[in-house]
């Protein structure tokens, strides 16, 4: 499978003599651990582990037949990658090479000062998930949250009520098989939102290609701008520092109850620790940020509704910071959804946002994304299989890595940076006699 970067007219996955096996897509890093593929085939067929990396992947229990491997290569956020359709790009009221359409940008967090300080920002996904369903547009939210018997861990949740929806506020780190039964969900029959990681969007937009249920019971997908998930063995790290194992903790928060807030540790025996954001992540070499996170062309949530980020209005998490998101709406149903939560209180919005703003708050998304074509480029000419993209500028965004190279090299020359003075011999003084 060759990089190709087609338009939306064609998006159709280009022919090849096999689709890759489940061991094919992790061993070559495009495995996120999203576990749709889990869902396709069955619990029968595959099942999902943790590796000893601290990933959660998939494994066929028996080869998987052709026609199954060929839906699992066409719905994978690993294999298939696609950005939100021309139509939308067109209509939009703003639309831009790195961030993609938008409809509004602003800075805001969610109304109620609990869910705010509960969330891990500015509890901006909280507050939307729990309108939804005390609003009536959904029956349930779909979204991830700590698992009850392994707190270090993250496990998909059902939520049918708003209470349900804030128990599962704050930021997980580690793998996270949001859609390990998507096909269950979809047999329910009733409308639900997807509150998830863009990359288990993308996944659940590929697959409403091919299940027109998708469409018809998936009312809204509201995605958070992703960093890159982490191994859990940076987690089990975090445990080593306190002696602890985890089988002793009774809690294990990532951060939240502020912005961005503590990691908190509690364990069985009553003793807690706490450690600092910028102590947690300070060391760039040690987030254990998965591979496939590494070549992630959409970390921004082009295909959701709405997409959620952190706002350092200091710059970075050095301090507690006002509890504050970046919002940005992205299709005519997030806007439907954005106005009338701002009608009911739901969220408070500080100030309008722009481009230029965005870019300097996640500006390691900036350069994600003028990044990934290369990246991309990279793995194919070593002969790897890559995903195929389609709607996602990466060679525009691409031209803008390159024009701001030429842009500084030009700078440097200017100022004579980029010269040396005339070559002598050591000890030659010029002007000399």
């Amino acid at each position: 499978m060759g990089l190709i970067e087609a338009s939306h007219s064609q998006a159709k996955m280009p022919r090849a003599a096999d689709p890759l096996t489940l061991g094919e897509i992790v061993e070559n890093g495009l495995c996120i651990g999203c576990g749709l593929c889990r869902s396709i085939a069955g619990r029968d067929h595959v099942d999902m582990v943790m590796t000893p990396e601290g990933r959660e992947r998939p494994v066929a229990r028996k080869a998987l037949d052709r026609q199954t491997l060929a839906k699992i290569n066409a719905v994978c956020p690993g294999t298939r990658i696609a950005g939100p359709p021309p139509a939308q790009t067109n209509d939009a009221v703003l639309k831009d090479t790195v961030w993609g359409p938008v409809e509004r940008l602003m800075l805001g967090s969610a109304g109620d000062p609990t869910v705010r300080f509960f969330g891990s920002g500015g509890g901006t996904l909280t507050a939307l998930g729990q309108f939804l369903l005390d609003s009536g547009r959904v029956k349930f939210v779909l979204h991830a949250v700590a698992s009850r018997s392994m707190p270090m861990r993250t496990e998909r949740k059902l939520s049918f009520d708003a209470a349900s929806v804030l128990e599962g506020a704050g930021s997980r780190y580690g793998p996270a098989a949001t859609l390990v039964d998507f096909n269950d969900i979809l047999d329910r029959g009733e409308p639900f939102a997807l509150i998830a990681k863009p990359c288990d969007v993308t996944a659940v937009r590929n697959l409403a290609r091919l299940d027109p249920r998708v469409d018809e019971h998936m009312r809204y997908a509201l995605a958070f701008v992703c960093g890159g998930a982490s191994d859990l063995t940076k987690s089990e790290q975090v445990l080593q520092r306190f002696g602890l194992s985890e089988d002793e903790l009774t809690l294990f928060r990532y951060r939240g109850h502020g912005n961005p807030g503590l990691n908190r540790i509690e364990a069985k025996d009553d003793r807690a620790f706490e450690v600092s954001y910028r102590q947690l992540w300070e060391d760039e070499d040690k987030w254990m940020i998965q591979p496939r996170c590494k070549i992630c062309p959409d970390a921004i949530g082009q295909v959701a509704d709405i997409a959620v980020s952190d706002s350092w209005l200091n710059g970075g998490p050095a301090v507690e910071d006002e509890a504050l998101n970046g919002i940005i709406v992205r299709t005519k149903r997030g806007l439907e959804l954005f106005d009338a939560a701002i009608e009911a209180g739901v969220l408070r919005i500080k100030r309008e946002s722009d481009i230029a703003e965005i870019s300097e708050l996640q500006s390691h998304q900036v350069r994600k994304r003028r990044a990934v074509w290369a990246r991309l480029k990279g793995m194919e000419i070593a002969g790897k299989p890559v995903p195929f993209v389609t709607d996602l500028a990466l060679r525009g965004c691409a031209s803008q890595n390159l024009l701001a190279e030429g842009r500084g090299a030009r700078e440097r020359a200017r100022r004579g940076r980029l010269g040396e003075p005339p070559a002598m011999p050591r000890g030659t003084v010029l002007g000399g006699s």
